[in-house]
């Protein structure tokens, strides 16, 4: 049996238990199902022109488990994959009501999108631009994509909510929402700080259980049929493919999407120990193969560009490093095909906690950027800055990655300064004064 889970997994007896992969596994799933609900949600705008949210779900459902299975085997990391959230907003809102376009166009954008990223990885281009971030940078992403997840999770969870005077503010905190992800987050953080096993999957089905007699989850069954995919599968729209606004949205989905991986990856890996002390990261050529072949499986299916996910940082964190924990993740994901009700029916209360604990774990590498070198210490402090202000891991990236360029070619360090690194900070400063 470890025979085969080493080989299918990368599961190492001696370092790895199978209880806390699965565990991990679980737990990342739960932080992630919410794009289950979510992401149908989305595309519901799109539903009167011929595309069922119905049919959405399933097909996000097949892409994320066909993404994390990729994953799972191939790359033998502890990620999982999942139609990306701020792709699918871009899709439907962007692409479809604001430019014009119908569905068929954008998914052909995507099918595009995904076939030039695995030239890309197959060509170590992605592999290269990820090796060529400074490593104060890659431990910048890291506390950023903490710092946004936390937010992510305050905002789900209706503590934090938009305000037009400032942006944010706190909430009501007398909601029954609100009051229960309180619960939920006291709940979590004494299980971790007691480091009760599998603290974070207890705090979420606790807060979950909780929020029954309150009133915030709600069951609507058990099992239902899965529907078809037949009105999506396969609608591609050849007839416009060298358009120059089929150009402008398949290079602002790769922007995106390239950026929101590479920081994702690289921002839980360093959380996992995956990363050498060059700064390079273990396996990341197979790990950014298994998101090109999910983007282009999610076209085929149907539905928006799929990627990693920053919330696998819950099952890193409960221990997940194998592929036996993503391999989990999407078994869970192919029984909600089934299950999509009680999956369901845990309120986004009982999950934002769990990213706000999540968020204080992957802010540690803060302590390892040089913060007496300012060249340094500035573009890291603007890359984790901008990610929760901007709500996008990609410009974080890429701004950080600017400020980087600029302060040390005007600060005389211009040797630090790889030629790709000064490629693509020219490349980004183009997609913000062109795009």
């Amino acid at each position: 049996m470890n025979n085969f889970l080493c080989k299918a997994f990368g599961f190492d007896p001696a370092k790895h238990e199978v209880r806390t992969e699965v565990l991990a596994g679980l737990t990342t799933f739960l932080t992630m199902a919410y794009i289950l609900a979510v992401n149908p949600s989305i595309f519901s705008a799109l539903s009167d022109k011929g595309m069922p949210t119905h049919a959405v779900f399933t097909a996000t459902v097949l892409a994320a488990v066909v993404g994390t299975l990729v994953m799972a085997v191939y790359a033998k990391k502890p990620f999982g994959l999942a139609p990306g959230m701020g792709l699918n907003a871009f899709f439907v809102y962007t692409v479809c009501l604001s430019m014009g376009y119908d569905w068929q166009f954008a998914l052909t954008a995507v099918f595009i999108e995904g076939i030039i990223f695995i030239l890309m990885t197959l060509t170590n281009i992605r592999e290269a631009i990820v090796n060529t971030i400074p490593l104060s940078l890659k431990r910048a992403i890291g506390v950023g994509i903490g710092l946004y997840i936390a937010f992510i999770g305050l905002k789900s969870a209706n503590i934090i909510v938009a305000t037009d005077a400032t942006a944010v503010k706190l909430g009501d905190l007398g909601t029954p929402s609100s009051v229960l992800a309180i619960m939920g987050f006291f709940i979590t953080a004494i299980m971790v700080a007691r480091k009760v096993r599998g603290g974070l999957l207890i705090g979420i089905l606790m807060t979950t259980l909780l929020g029954i007699p309150m009133g915030v989850t709600n069951f609507n069954g058990i099992m239902d049929t899965p529907p078809s995919i037949d009105p999506i599968f396969c609608q591609f729209e050849w007839d416009k493919i060298l358009s120059w606004d089929m150009v402008a949205v398949v290079v602002t989905f790769l922007f995106i999407d390239m950026f929101d991986t590479i920081g994702t990856v690289v921002g839980v890996s360093v959380r996992a120990g995956m990363i050498d002390k060059n700064g390079k990261v273990d396996g990341i050529s197979r790990m950014l193969m298994a998101d090109a072949i999910a983007t282009v499986a999610g076209a085929l299916f149907g539905t928006s560009t799929t990627t990693t996910y920053i919330e696998s940082a819950s099952g890193v964190t409960e221990g997940g490093r194998t592929g036996l924990t993503s391999f989990t993740v999407a078994l869970l994901f192919a029984l909600s095909l089934f299950f999509a009700p009680l999956f369901l029916a845990i309120p986004s209360a009982a999950t934002g906690p769990v990213l706000v604990i999540v968020g204080v774990m992957m802010v540690m590498p803060i302590r390892d950027i040089e913060w007496d070198d300012y060249s340094e210490a500035i573009p890291a402090f603007i890359t984790m800055l901008l990610m929760p202000l901007c709500y996008s891991i990609s410009d974080g990236i890429m701004l950080g990655t600017i400020t980087y360029v600029l302060l040390n070619a005007l600060t005389g360090n211009g040797k630090k300064i790889s030629y790709v690194l000064w490629a693509l900070a020219i490349l980004f400063v183009m997609r913000y004064t062109f795009m």
